[in-house]
């Protein structure tokens, strides 16, 4: 949902401050592409698969949505999708911008899963990029949802926001810790030149604080840290940017879980030969593991699977070029029909292109990737032409090999865009 009250410095999303009138019409939109999406996977050559067992809303600022505009979503939704009784359904929100009818409406929804915005619990660094909520506020929104009955709760921060020292991130971090919120996810401020504070930063000058903006080396040594904190918590990093609670079902064999974790060394003890409740996203697991996801709105990606390959596709990123859309299948070809009179642009994933993401994708998970299974899915080829590539990064110290699992160290996941560039140019053929 491209819709937000204010506009952070740092965002380069899809997304601005809009009227009411445009979020109706946006919600209209959103509904037609629904009813429309299995002319436009026909019109690939794929299937939507009937079943969702996960739903995702993410922003923007979803949560601003009134209760009526998300009866109208999950109407449309629940009337072209079989949707799984233990649906995992979440819902994105900035502290202080989700109402009571619309938490009330996501309730009787199936909302079971809350992500919170929070970027940093430290009030000054959150006023320095836009964000509207204090410390206070965002705790007091973790108590309202958690007393609602939302268990699984998830809280964003960020490295690496202007004026944030090593002092303020731990601060941040151990407030995080501290609410007992089951999920943290930690992201790395991206200087992106389509935000406002990263063309400051780019262009060396000081509006929005770019001038305080801690160094690559300075943001890298916060993140080591706060993995380390997290770990030493019980909230175990899965993920590069993802760490959750005593989340494992193990059985005591590698590769038993139900996501194929096999990294006990970043478990808690008490999940260790035990049972406890998975609060790992399972919605953001599916992108790791190549599994068929759609997507419905402005700049919103969608990919279908067509044996070892696949099939994708993305909407526009203006938002008046998207109220404009028709979405229809006329004959045998699903075309996107208004202002701009553009036929779906639909990119087909090669075998090629499909290994390389199963090994990048795949790397971003903790345990790592199984090169047997990519051999198999595969074939020998496109493992031998990344064999050379992969002992480069192993000798750097980036990657580790057990067995026939290989995965990213600590400092791997720290320089892990060096390894994916690697390993791609090594995958090519």
């Amino acid at each position: 949902m491209p819709f937000c009250r204010a506009k952070c410095t740092y965002c380069n999303f899809a997304s601005g401050v809009f009227g009411a009138e445009r979020m109706d019409r946006y919600v209209e939109r959103v509904c037609a592409e629904m009813r429309a999406v299995r002319g436009r996977a026909a019109d690939a050559g794929a299937v939507v698969p009937g079943r969702v067992d996960t739903i995702y809303l993410g922003g923007g600022t979803p949560s601003l949505l009134s209760a009526e505009q998300m009866r109208r979503l999950f109407g449309a939704l629940r009337a072209e999708f079989d949707v799984a009784a233990d649906v995992e359904v979440t819902l994105e929100c900035a502290p202080g911008q989700l109402g009571d009818e619309t938490l009330e409406e996501m309730l009787r929804q199936g909302m079971n899963r809350v992500s919170f915005g929070v970027q940093s619990f430290v009030d000054a660094e959150a006023k320095a990029v836009g964000r509207l909520h204090s410390r206070a506020m965002c705790l007091k929104e973790i108590a309202r949802v958690r007393a609602a009955g939302v268990e699984n709760l998830n809280v964003d921060l960020i490295v690496g926001l202007p004026g944030q020292t090593a002092e303020s991130w731990r601060e941040s971090v151990e407030v995080a810790i501290a609410t007992g919120v089951p999920h943290v996810s930690v992201y790395m401020l991206e200087v992106d030149e389509d935000s406002r504070l990263g063309r400051e930063v780019l262009a060396s000058g000081e509006k929005y604080g770019a001038g305080a903006v801690p160094s690559d080396d300075a943001m890298a040594e916060c993140y080591g840290a706060a993995c380390e904190w997290l770990g030493e918590a019980g909230v175990g990093q899965y993920e590069i940017s993802n760490f959750a609670r005593a989340a494992w079902e193990l059985s005591g064999e590698r590769g038993e879980d139900k996501y194929g974790d096999s990294d006990s060394s970043s478990q808690n003890d008490a999940s260790v030969g035990g049972v406890g409740k998975d609060y790992r996203s399972r919605h953001n697991v599916k992108y790791w593991r190549r599994e068929a996801y759609v997507g419905f709105g402005l700049d919103a990606h969608s990919m279908l699977r067509t044996g070892v390959g696949g099939v994708r596709w993305a909407n526009g990123d203006e938002l008046e070029g998207y109220l404009e859309d028709r979405f229809e299948v006329r004959g045998s070809r699903f075309e996107v029909l208004g202002a701009r009179r553009e036929k779906a642009v639909v990119e087909v994933v090669s075998r090629e292109k499909a290994f390389e993401e199963a090994m990048f994708l795949g790397l971003r998970m903790n345990v790592g990737v199984d090169l047997e299974a990519l051999r198999a899915e595969f074939g020998d080829g496109l493992m031998r032409d990344a064999a050379a590539a992969l002992g480069d990064v192993v000798e750097a110290g980036l990657v580790e090999v057990d067995g026939s699992w290989v995965r990213l160290t600590a400092r791997g996941r720290m320089a892990s865009n060096e390894v994916f560039s690697r390993l791609l140019v090594g995958a090519v053929v």
